[in-house]
């Protein structure tokens, strides 16, 4: 078995058909279509479902996609113990992030990049599920996403910072001068809110609920972008993470005011439980949790 024919397989997951897949692979289709009946010979079963078109594969071909994906990251990370110097990592750092923390990235990143100038950075905007599924399967090295989550026990997890909720308006003109709002009373303001799906959400509905108030919002949307230009230019009102103040035209344009009781949620950095962690990640660790976000993200509240 060869890791050519594994990095073709992968390859063809990510793809869903083999014209694609040949094509990233640089190789001709019959090449890699002889190599996966190669890999099928190789272990006696048969990895694809038969046809002249891409159908997906089978269950025992499932079952090798993990395994593949496994095998070639620790090769991967085997070239990079090899190759590379301990301060000089090198590659490319796969990072999943839930949308409302995306703010907070680039305050991370920028750390490595000017640490490590031969380590890239891919950004994904996901899904803690979708966070999850991607480190699972070695297709994300690192996710940023809510500590609370019961499906985390699985893996390791790192603290970043606690983010506060707030709400945010133009201005507080509307607020009759008030420093602090009841959930009750921010329920009875036109909202724009994340959409129901979102973990964030949850939590807003979760401290509502406990108030004993119900919300009717007048808009829904899964873009932090699309809620901040409803808050900005129709007048609506929102409830969002303190963090989110990081994008400084939000702090320019837009006023915080507390909520109370106060809600607050852990954030931190999800990935695999592995010994040893490969050098690009365990060096892009040890950036990330040497800054002091907590202090950072909670004086953009007095910015």
């Amino acid at each position: 078995m060869l890791l050519r024919q594994l990095t073709y397989l992968v390859t063809l997951s990510q793809e869903q058909h083999f014209g694609r897949a040949a094509e990233k692979c640089n190789v001709s289709q019959p090449t890699l279509s002889e190599a996966i009946r190669t890999l099928e010979q190789d272990l006696g079963i048969s990895v694809m479902q038969r046809s002249r078109r891409f159908e997906g594969f089978t269950a025992d071909g499932e079952k090798v996609l993990v395994w593949a994906r496994r095998i070639l990251a620790d090769c991967g990370a085997l070239r990079q113990e090899a190759s590379n110097r301990e301060r000089d990592p090198a590659g490319s750092l796969r990072l999943g992030a839930i949308p409302t923390v995306l703010s907070m990235v680039p305050l991370m990143t920028d750390s490595c990049l000017s640490t490590y100038p031969r380590m890239a950075h891919e950004i994904y905007t996901l899904s803690t599920s979708d966070i999850l599924q991607g480190i699972s399967n070695f297709e994300l090295d690192i996710g940023m996403t809510y500590l609370s989550d019961g499906r985390l026990q699985a893996f390791d997890t790192y603290p970043l910072f606690t983010e506060r909720y707030v709400l945010v308006a133009r201005d507080d003109t509307g607020l009759r001068g008030k420093a602090a709002l009841t959930w009750r009373e921010v329920s009875e303001l036109p909202l724009c809110l994340l959409t129901r799906n979102m973990q964030c959400r949850q939590g807003v509905d979760e401290a509502f609920a406990k108030a004993g108030v119900h919300i009717t919002p007048r808009v829904e949307t899964d873009s932090m972008m699309v809620l901040y230009g409803h808050v900005r230019c129709s007048g609506l009102y929102s409830v969002v993470p303190h963090s989110v103040l990081a994008l400084s035209e939000m702090r320019q344009e837009i006023t915080a005011i507390p909520i109370v009781p106060q809600l607050q949620r852990e954030i931190g950095l999800v990935m695999l439980q592995r010994d040893p962690q490969p050098l690009l990640l365990a060096s892009a660790l040890s950036m990330f949790t040497s800054l002091d976000l907590q202090s950072r993200v909670d004086a953009f509240l007095t910015c």
